[in-house]
């Protein structure tokens, strides 16, 4: 327990954020008081300082130590926010990572505004959002969070009286009373529908807004450092934003995303999409009543009116005549009309055959286009760029499918199907999941050089092929009608051949996602190997090879290029940050992602094909997180390349999105570092890592000795004992199992529980375990190499990434709460054997960490070192119940007894609390 810290001694040394907690913990307080609840309001922590009693750790309390984390955490967020405003009001390029920021050091290195704006014009960014099992709060929570997040904004307003300050305060109480009725955990699993509305809540009414805010940023930022932002405006170079999603399309060991759900899920993003249009649209209405008549118009933006007119049908003329004497809002009446939305009080409601409607975003781009030369033409250049650039922008980041949908499915069922589709043709060899890889290539190489269907699309499948089939077929009927920007890739889990790539192929032709050539098939969907262990990482460079040397793949790649107008073919990487540390450990996995980067971007080049790395993170450190802006600059030379897709997990989403703010700052921080790194590249020497060996060997090492933890005899039973691991398993957090096909092995269980089972017990060891070893082997036998790293850590960034996101883990590791933990281990000598390997590895990586930074983290990392000294008063407690209360469940799961269920519910507050004071779970 951090004993002596209060939060008196916080603000002290902090200021702001916690001084904004107090009040917000005393508004807590008075509403409890208030509504008869007196009990549980002295059990608020901090707040009576001088008074000492021990709380009893009921539901209650462990309820209101969770609801005490999230409003740390919500004050953290805000304080930072206010202090990147406070930092440029001082200087805008003040801020590490941002525009300006980057802007200012490219200009100082020599580059220019053209060779900026080209470089900015050609970027491609794309967060795709998903929902694994790592959001531990329930979409209602999280509205009233975004509510009370608001409101604390608010309070820092100085326009607002005294009197208008107190209703704030009122409002505040009224919310965290809110807060405090809600049931926070899940009593049953959410199902994916749900999970698809909290996903939507982002797409829908926070991204739309970011984008300006971050255009309006960029071009802020030009000026700053002396650059010319109208060339920005006039040339359209803005970079290009995307968004993804997987809620409704992944189904890797995800029985619930069913073909239905991914039909709905298309069908619901399209007419969102709509949604956000036609909000962006009314707004133009209102805001062009510029006086100008259709007469006084050029010919060619007549023209273009009549056209929509005439289109629509009797609906044309009504459109065209709403304004007269008001020639641009004619138009955009018109383009509203043109939309294929039904409408009920002014809300798009469901999509509809409107006749004339636009089918493509393309269409609408190309009439704002219109609206803008004519506007300034008119001489309205401010609107021009201003209102219906932004107009464009919607258009050009959203388009009518709000996000590209990714279908994911493992290899091993993709092989199963294939099997199942050979027995249905009655095929006499048909069990293609047990062929070499040489026979499965062959087979499947043969098979691609027509365009023959195995079965007839009503043949009855077995569960795995009519599983695929349904889903291949439903994304067929829906781009058939609407396109395909709405689907991103087709993902292969665990991919580990080239056979595994092209079986997607196959079941692609089968559903007519296939069209043939005069030179042979072509694929319409982009498949991607998903490189997710440490060995598929290694084979990743041999697997591409052979696949970008295939002519269909080749074909289908140009195809690619022409419909998305690409400077050169494009293939699509995923690299899989979890897996590959749950197989070796921290250093091991981020050298091997970064090798396997280095090589594949070689690969690609050697191909005349760019590629562009999807790189799979998570919320926690071990899962790839940490500064979004350590993370670009951090990545191996050509990975970027001007084009970076990444996930956005769970409850990360929430972290860095709730509010418009918080959530600019971090689209920002992508787009502007993915700019300056790929310039970087782009004037120097394509180079491998200067100190190499010296990370190899460390790699090497803590990969070994991580290894002979994870395989020692004994190992399993530790984890699956002093963990939380099975109340994890059987918790109510997400709608996806959290094995993927039921087996009780190791390597069956997704990294996420793995990693979330750790941090509740405070391990946290899949951020640090075999590193310190390898360390203390370094400074021992290659004391040159030892200095070498400690001074590369002050500069080199792939070094300084891995180190600080090691260095956040240990100062959330907790010996005392390991030993805790450790006691529910039945086996004497196997808790002994495993707790002293802990210990004794933490023990090195901790002394190994302040020899190479010399300084405590209280020093180098202030904030960090006192909002985790805080958190630490409570989580001891909490800790100290969940050990007993996961005791009492296991005795009452082996009696089968009623009352498990009840000391579950109990459990799984104690998890969702310890989660929100870890600020993630997996």
């Amino acid at each position: 327990m951090a004993e002596g810290i209060t939060l008196k001694k916080v603000e002290k040394e902090i200021g702001k954020a916690y001084i904004d907690l107090r009040f917000l913990l005393e508004a807590l307080y008075e509403v409890l008081v208030e509504n008869g609840e007196e009990t549980i309001a002295d059990s608020i922590p901090w707040i009576q300082e001088g008074t000492s009693k021990d709380v009893s750790i009921t539901p209650k309390v462990v309820q209101l130590y969770s609801l005490v984390f999230q409003l740390v955490n919500m004050v953290e967020i805000n304080s930072a926010v206010q202090n990147r405003r406070k930092l440029e009001e001082r200087d805008f390029a003040g801020v590490n990572g941002l525009w300006a920021w980057n802007l200012k050091a490219l200009k100082e290195q020599g580059f220019t505004q053209r060779e900026i704006l080209d470089t900015m014009r050609k970027l491609s960014i794309e967060p795709v959002l998903t929902a694994h099992p790592t959001e531990a709060k329930r979409a209602t929570v999280l509205e009233h969070h975004r509510e009370l997040y608001l409101l604390l904004v608010q309070l820092e307003n100085t326009m607002y009286s005294n009197h208008e300050k107190e209703r704030i305060r009122e409002t505040i109480k009224l919310t965290l009373y809110r807060l405090w009725k809600t049931g926070e955990i899940y009593l049953e699993k959410p199902d994916v529908d749900s999970e698809f509305r909290n996903i939507l809540h982002y797409l829908v009414n926070v991204f739309p807004q970011v984008i300006s805010i971050v255009d309006n940023r960029l071009e802020h930022a030009l000026s700053i450092v002396g650059f010319n932002s109208e060339t920005l405006r006039a040339h359209h170079f803005y970079p290009h934003i995307a968004f993804g999603n997987w809620v409704g399309g992944d189904r890797d060991g995800h029985p619930l995303v069913t073909s239905e759900v991914t039909r709905h899920t298309l069908l619901q993003l399209r007419l969102n999409a709509f949604v956000v249009i036609r909000r962006k649209l009314n707004a133009l209405v209102r805001r062009l009543s510029l006086t100008h008549s259709l007469e006084n118009c050029s010919t060619d933006y007549q023209k273009r009116l009549q056209e929509m007119s005439a289109e629509l049908g009797d609906k044309g003329p009504e459109a065209l005549n709403r304004n007269k004497g008001e020639a641009f809002r004619q138009m955009v009446a018109l383009m509203i009309a043109k939309l294929p939305v039904d409408t009920e009080r002014g809300h798009a409601t469901k999509l509809s055959e409107v006749k004339g409607a636009y089918v493509h975003s393309s269409q609408l781009r190309n009439d704002l286009s219109i609206l803008q030369k004519e506007l300034l033409h008119f001489g309205a250049k401010s609107v021009a760029y201003g209102d219906i650039t932004a107009a464009i922008r919607i258009v050009e980041v959203f388009g009518f499918h709000l996000a590209a949908l990714d279908i994911r499915q493992n290899s091993a069922f993709h092989d199963k199907a294939v099997s199942q589709l050979l027995k249905a043709a009655q095929l006499q060899e048909n069990s293609f999941a047990e062929w070499d890889e040489a026979k499965r290539t062959q087979f499947l190489l043969d098979e691609l050089r027509h365009a023959r269907p195995f079965v007839h699309p009503k043949t009855p499948l077995e569960k795995e092929a009519q599983t695929v089939m349904e889903c291949y077929r439903a994304v067929e009927a829906h781009t058939a009608k609407y396109g395909f920007n709405c689907i991103g890739s087709f993902i292969v889990s665990m991919t580990r051949s080239f056979s595994d790539l092209l079986t997607v192929y196959l079941m692609a032709k089968e559903a007519g996602l296939t069209f043939m050539t005069d030179k042979g098939l072509v694929s319409k969907v982009h498949v991607v190997p998903l490189l997710e262990t440490i060995e598929d990482l290694e084979n990743g460079p041999s697997i591409l090879k052979e696949y970008l040397g295939n002519p269909m793949v080749m074909r289908s790649l140009k195809y690619e290029q022409q419909q998305k107008q690409l400077a050169r073919p494009r293939q699509q990487i995923m690299v899989g940050y979890s897996d590959s540390n749950k197989d070796g450990g921290i250093m091991a996995s981020q050298w091997n992602l970064y090798k396997a980067q280095y090589k594949l971007a070689q690969v690609g080049k050697d191909f005349g094909v760019d590629i562009r790395f999807f790189h799979g993170k998570g919320g926690s450190i071990s899962r790839g997180s940490g500064p979004t802006h350590y993370f670009v600059q951090a990545l191996s030379f050509g990975s970027p390349n001007g084009d970076i897709r990444l996930t956005e997990q769970g409850e990360t989403i929430a972290q860095k999105y709730a509010n418009k703010v918080n959530a600019a700052y971090n689209i920002e921080l992508l787009v502007a570092n993915t700019l300056s790194k790929t310039l970087l590249e782009q004037s120097t020497e394509r180079t491998f890592h200067k100190h190499a060996k010296i990370i190899e060997w460390l790699a090497n090492e803590s990969k070994e000795r991580y290894g002979e933890l994870i395989q020692s005899e004994g190992f399993i039973a530790f984890f699956r004992t002093a963990t939380p691991i099975d109340a994890i398993e059987t918790s109510k957090i997400g709608s996806r199992p959290a094995k993927r096909t039921g087996a009780s092995s190791l390597a069956d269980l997704r990294a996420i529980p793995w990693v979330f089972s750790w941090s509740q017990a405070r391990y946290h060891m899949t951020s640090w375990y075999g590193l310190g070893t390898a360390l203390k082997n370094l400074k021992s036998s290659h004391s040159e190499d030892y200095a070498v790293l400690k001074e590369a850590l002050k500069k080199d960034p792939f070094l300084r990434y891995v180190f600080t996101n090691v260095d956040s883990s240990l100062a959330a590791t907790d010996e005392g709460i390991m030993s805790l933990y450790a006691e529910l281990v039945p086996d004497t000598d196997i808790r002994k054997e495993f707790l002293s390997k802990f210990l004794g590895e933490l023990k090195s990586m901790r002394d190994h960490l302040y020899d190479l930074l010399e300084k405590d983290i209280k020093e180098r990392r202030k904030n960090h070192y006192y909002s985790n000294q805080l958190r630490t008063t409570l989580m001891t407690s909490l800790h100290k119940k969940q050990v007993e209360l996961l005791g009492k469940w296991r005795e009452e799961r082996k009696e089968n007894s009623k009352a498990a269920e009840k000391t579950q519910t109990e459990l799984m507050l104690t998890i969702n609390a310890i989660a929100s004071a870890n600020r993630n779970t997996g």
